[in-house]
C-alpha cells in the first residue's frame, strides 16, 4: 500500500493529461534539460537583441545619449512588467506550459518583425556616409517589434523558472534540496546564452550587420520552441487555482465588510475547510499567524454563517489559507520594494556603461575592436564562475557553519549581492573620475575619436554586476517561489521580476530629473551627448548613494521579516 502511494508526487502535480503525476517517469533533474536549455536559447534570442539596443537607437533611428537610453529602459522596464499579465493567466486559467507555449509564438513574432525592419527595403532607414534618416513610420514598426517581444517575454519570463522548480516535490526531502540547486542552474543557463549573445551576436551587429544580428535570435528562439516542446510527456503540472487577484480582492473586501467583527484569540475558531487539501486548487493549506489581524476578519464566521453553513459567499467569507495568502504577499513586497534601487543599477549595463565604453579606446590587438557592448560578456563570464563556486564550495561551506540545508538564507544572500552593487558603481564612477582626467590631461574635450585608455579598465564593474547578480538574483528568484503561497507561484515570480522593470523605469526618471537639474542655464549637464564634457561619474556616485541607503533599509526589512510554513511543514523556516 505504501508503494502503490510513493508512486505518485504528493504536491498535487499531473502529467500532461490531468493525471496524477508518476514519481519515477516525471520530473526531477530529467525534465529539467529541455526547461534549462529553452531558457538559454530564449535569453540568446533576448540578450542578443537588447545588449546592443542603445547603439542600434544612435546608428539607426538616429537619437542621441539620452533618447536613446530612456527609450531602452522604457522598453526594457516593460518586458519585465508584462509578466504580471503572463502570471495571471498561468496561476488562474492555463498554467504555466500552455502561458509558455503560447507567448512563445508571440516572441518569435516580434524577433521576425525586428529583423524586417534592419533588413526589407522600405522597413529600414535610409543611411548614407554613417547617417541614417528613419521616416516616423520605420521607426513606429521598430518600436511595435519591440513591444511584441515585450509581450511574448511577459508569458515566459514569470512561468520558466516557477515551471522547472515544479518538477520537484516539496513534499520530498531529497527533491526539495535538488530544487535549491535547480534555481542556481537555471540561472547559469541564461547566462550561457547571455555570453554567445553579448560576445558573438554583439560582434555581427557591429561588423556583419543587423539584419543578421537580428535574425540570428530569430533563429535561437524557434529552437527554444523545439526544445520546450520535446520535454513534454516528462513535465510535471501544477493546476491552475483560478484568479489570485480576485482571491486577494474578496480578503480585502472581507476584512473591511466585517471591520466591527471581534478576532478571537483561538485561531481554530476561524473559518476554514476540513478537508486535507485546501479549498483552492493547487494549494496546500498555510498556517494561521497573527501578524497582519485585521485580515483576519475576513475568516470570522458570524452567528448568520455559523446557522446556515456551507457554501458560503466568497466576498463574505474567506478561508483562513486564502487569508493568508494575502497576508503572505503583504510580508513579500517590502522585500520586493528594496531590489528596484539594485535593479537600477543592474539597468546601467545596457545604458551608461555602453555610453561610458563607446569612449574609451576598444583595440584587440592592431586589427581587432570590440564593441562596447561587447564588455557585457564579462557580467555573463562573473555569473558562469560564481554560480558553481556558490553552488559546490560556498554553500557547503556556510552549511558547515550556520547549520542551514541552504547555507544562508534567502534574505542573507540577497543582502551580500546588494552591497556587492555598491562597489560596482564605485568602480563606474571611478573609471569615470580617470577618463574625464585623461580627456583634460589631453584636451580631447571635443576630439571625436576614443580617449587613450583601455576599454577594459570597464571589466570591474561588470564584473562586480555579475556577482552581485549570482546573490541578489538568484536569492529574488527562490525567494519568491518558496515564500509564494503554492496557487500564486507565477505571480509572485512575476512580482520578482517587476522590480527589474521598476529599477529600468527609475533609471529612465533619474537620468530625467539629472538631465533637467544640471541642464538649467544653458549648462551642459551631467550626460550630454559629448561626454568628455559632462560628469558621468556623478550619476554613478548618485547610485552608490542610493545603493547604500537602501541596504540599510533592506537590514531593518530582513531582520522584521518570519519565513512562511505550511500546515505540513515541521515548523521550521523554509528560508
Amino acid at each position: 500500500m505504501e508503494e502503490a502511494t510513493d508512486k505518485y508526487t504528493k504536491d498535487g502535480t499531473t502529467d500532461i493529461h490531468g493525471n496524477p503525476a508518476v514519481r519515477k517517469d516525471t520530473g526531477n533533474w530529467r525534465a529539467c534539460p529541455y526547461i534549462l536549455a529553452n531558457e538559454c536559447c530564449e535569453r540568446l534570442a533576448y540578450y542578443g537583441m537588447s545588449t546592443n539596443l542603445v547603439n542600434y537607437m544612435l546608428d539607426r533611428l538616429h537619437q542621441g545619449n539620452t533618447t536613446a537610453s530612456n527609450n531602452v529602459t522604457n522598453w526594457s522596464g516593460t518586458c519585465y512588467i508584462m509578466p504580471l499579465l503572463g502570471a495571471f493567466l498561468a496561476d488562474a486559467y492555463w498554467g504555466r506550459y500552455w502561458t509558455i507555449a503560447t507567448f512563445m509564438i508571440v516572441y518569435i513574432f516580434g524577433l521576425v518583425l525586428l529583423t524586417m525592419t534592419a533588413s526589407v527595403k522600405g522597413l529600414k532607414p535610409n543611411c548614407q556616409n554613417g547617417v541614417c534618416d528613419p521616416t516616423t513610420a520605420q521607426t513606429a514598426v521598430v518600436f511595435l517589434a519591440l513591444y511584441l517581444i515585450a509581450l511574448g517575454t511577459g508569458g515566459i519570463k514569470p512561468c520558466v523558472s516557477s515551471f522547472g522548480a515544479d518538477q520537484f516535490d516539496e513534499t520530498d526531502e531529497s527533491e526539495k534540496k535538488r530544487k535549491s540547486s535547480f534555481f542556481n542552474w537555471f540561472y547559469f543557463s541564461i547566462n550561457i546564452g547571455a555570453l554567445v549573445a553579448s560576445s558573438v551576436l554583439v560582434w555581427i551587429q557591429m561588423n556583419v550587420g543587423w539584419s543578421w544580428g537580428f535574425g540570428i535570435p530569430a533563429v535561437v528562439m524557434a529552437i527554444a520552441v523545439a526544445s520546450f516542446f520535446l520535454g513534454t510527456r516528462l513535465y510535471r503540472h501544477q493546476k491552475p487555482g483560478g484568479s489570485p487577484y480576485t482571491r486577494i480582492a474578496q480578503v480585502i473586501v472581507a476584512s473591511f465588510r466585517k471591520s466591527s467583527a471581534q478576532v478571537t484569540s483561538d485561531s481554530s475558531l476561524l473559518y476554514e475547510v476540513t478537508d486535507k487539501e485546501s479549498a483552492i486548487q493547487g494549494s496546500r493549506k498555510l498556517e494561521h499567524t497573527d501578524e497582519f489581524k485585521f485580515f483576519d476578519k475576513a475568516a470570522v464566521m458570524t452567528p448568520e454563517e455559523c446557522t446556515t453553513g456551507p457554501p458560503f459567499d466568497p466576498w463574505r467569507l474567506c478561508t483562513v489559507t486564502q487569508v493568508e495568502e494575502l497576508k503572505s504577499i503583504v510580508r513579500i513586497l517590502p522585500v520586493w520594494a528594496s531590489g528596484i534601487i539594485f535593479s537600477t543599477v543592474y539597468s546601467q549595463m545596457s545604458t551608461m556603461f555602453v555610453l561610458q565604453g563607446n569612449t574609451l579606446d576598444p583595440h584587440m590587438g592592431p586589427h581587432f575592436k570590440i564593441p562596447a557592448a561587447s564588455l557585457s560578456i564579462f557580467d555573463t563570464l562573473s555569473v558562469i564562475v560564481w554560480v558553481p563556486l556558490y553552488d559546490r564550495i560556498i554553500v557547503p561551506l556556510a552549511r558547515r557553519m550556520t547549520g542551514r540545508p541552504r547555507g544562508f538564507t534567502q534574505l542573507t544572500r540577497m543582502g551580500i549581492g546588494l552591497v556587492i552593487s555598491i562597489f560596482a558603481m564605485l568602480a563606474a564612477g571611478v573609471l569615470e573620475v580617470v577618463r574625464l582626467r585623461v580627456v583634460a590631461r589631453h584636451n580631447l574635450y571635443d576630439y571625436n575619436g576614443f580617449v587613450p585608455i583601455s576599454i577594459f579598465w570597464q571589466v570591474p564593474e561588470y564584473f562586480l554586476v555579475g556577482a552581485a547578480e549570482v546573490f541578489t538574483f538568484i536569492g529574488q528568484l527562490e525567494f519568491f517561489y518558496d515564500q509564494a503561497p503554492d496557487a500564486m507561484r507565477s505571480m509572485c515570480s512575476a512580482l520578482s521580476l517587476t522590480t527589474v522593470a521598476l529599477g529600468n523605469y527609475l533609471s529612465t526618471l533619474l537620468v530625467t530629473i539629472v538631465t533637467a537639474i544640471t541642464t538649467k542655464n544653458g549648462k551642459l549637464g551631467w550626460i550630454p551627448d559629448n561626454l568628455n564634457r559632462g560628469h558621468l561619474d556623478y550619476f554613478f556616485w548618485l547610485l552608490a548613494v542610493l545603493s547604500l541607503l537602501n541596504f540599510f533599509v533592506y537590514l531593518w526589512i530582513a531582520k522584521w521579516y518570519s519565513y512562511k510554513a505550511t500546515v505540513t511543514d515541521d515548523g521550521e523556516p523554509s528560508g
